[in-house]
């Protein structure tokens, strides 16, 4: 894995619009943030070889929506759509998590099959419900889960918070200063979905409930649209027109949980701790090796969880980290200086990976962290799928 460290780079970064219920198709916003990717490394479509994504829909329960260009975009629709098929020399597809894609993209690169990757992450947010569970029949872990509305991440997560709380003798207000922080990071975001609608603590804590102690604003905010990353060779990204950023490594998990629950405390602490360790391993790196963190939240209580899981604090820890300001800005480890998911929009790790790239490369402005040489993404909850990524700055030009 060692052999990897460094050779591929992060070159381009672009974004659609994040909205809510836009005019236009998603194929189209897909298509605009890999032309924006593109032309932020200062190339065109012509010099694009390979494309990756994970196009699957995040809906639980019920109908999915599958129409092509619509619902999803499929690396082989979006290589027709901008005319590269011709030329194309590998496409992938993951299920998962889109940032499988984001390592495959790597290692398609290094293995000299493609020049220039684009991996993208197209989000629709369909019409009704995200938990629509509609089905009269349950079957699988369904018929265990569904009848006692145990259906959707939301209320597994507040399983996981309850726990939490109960083993460490927090409440919400302890959260609040992070929600509110990450509010104001979002602000200074120009892709950030809550870009300029700062929060308040009293706003947090009178949030609506989803499922207690889980409050709308513990969730990642639904958007349609797309972010684009271009992967090419440390090489050749230093001839192009951004500096780029250094994939040092990267580690993925595979811990699920033994007993069917579909998340646990104990199993996320597991798997966190599972994905660091292969990080480690990967890079040579450690905990203290870096000066920002980009953890996944598509709930809040995902970020505490992986500052624990990462040994950057003790278990049960995390929360008082983020609780005292050591995550904020000009705190002792800056988290999700864009605003995460939580703010700049469900992204599914894009927003991740696009801000520790912004934050190496110097490119954050007023959320910048002075001189930051390396970030650390990870994503999802550290389950199986879950991934962590080590991003350097280039200092070798």
């Amino acid at each position: 894995m060692r052999a990897f460290r460094d050779r591929i780079a992060v070159a381009g970064i672009g974004y659609s619009p994040l909205t809510r219920r836009p005019e236009r198709s998603l194929a189209s916003l897909a298509a605009e943030a890999v032309d924006a990717a593109l032309a932020d490394a200062g190339l065109d479509r012509r010099a694009l070889d390979g494309l990756a994504t994970s196009p699957s829909m995040p809906r639980y329960g019920g109908a999915k929506g599958t129409v092509e260009g619509i619902d999803v975009v499929t690396p082989w629709a979006l290589g027709e759509r901008l005319g590269i098929h011709t030329h194309t020399r590998w496409t992938g597809s993951t299920n998962g998590m889109v940032t499988q894609a984001f390592m495959e993209a790597a290692m398609a690169i290094a293995s000299g099959v493609c020049s220039h990757v684009v991996v993208y992450r197209a989000l629709h947010v369909p019409p009704g419900s995200y938990i629509n569970y509609e089905n009269r029949y349950s079957v699988g872990p369904e018929q265990w889960l569904a009848p006692f509305g145990f259906s959707g991440p939301p209320s597994w997560a507040a399983s996981v918070v309850k726990r939490y709380f109960e083993m460490f003798g927090y409440s919400r207000a302890d959260l609040a200063r992070y929600i509110v922080d990450n509010r104001a990071n979002t602000c200074r975001n120009p892709n950030g979905f809550w870009r300029g609608k700062p929060l308040a603590a009293d706003d947090y804590l009178n949030a609506r409930m989803i499922a207690d102690p889980m409050s709308i604003l513990d969730c990642d905010i639904p958007v349609d649209g797309c972010a684009a990353l271009l992967l090419t060779s440390t090489e050749r990204a230093r001839d192009l027109k951004r500096k780029p950023a250094l994939l040092t490594g990267f580690s993925a998990g595979t811990h699920s949980p033994p007993t069917g629950v579909p998340m646990t405390l104990d199993d996320i602490w597991i798997g966190c701790e599972q994905v660091a360790a292969r990080l480690w391993e990967a890079t040579g790196l450690g905990p203290s090796d870096f000066d920002t963190a980009q953890l996944y939240d598509g709930f809040a209580p995902f970020v505490y969880l992986w500052l624990e899981g990462l040994g950057i604090v003790p278990r049960g820890e995390g929360l008082a980290f983020l609780r005292d300001g050591h995550g904020s800005l000009g705190g002792k480890l800056p988290v999700n200086t864009g605003g995460g998911a939580l703010g700049e929009g469900r992204l599914h790790g894009m927003t991740q990976l696009a801000e520790a790239v912004i934050q190496v490369t110097d490119r954050g402005g007023e959320r910048q962290v002075p001189g930051a040489r390396r970030a650390i993404a990870t994503i999802s909850n550290g389950l199986t799928k879950a991934t962590a990524f080590a991003i350097s700055r280039d200092e070798g030009q």
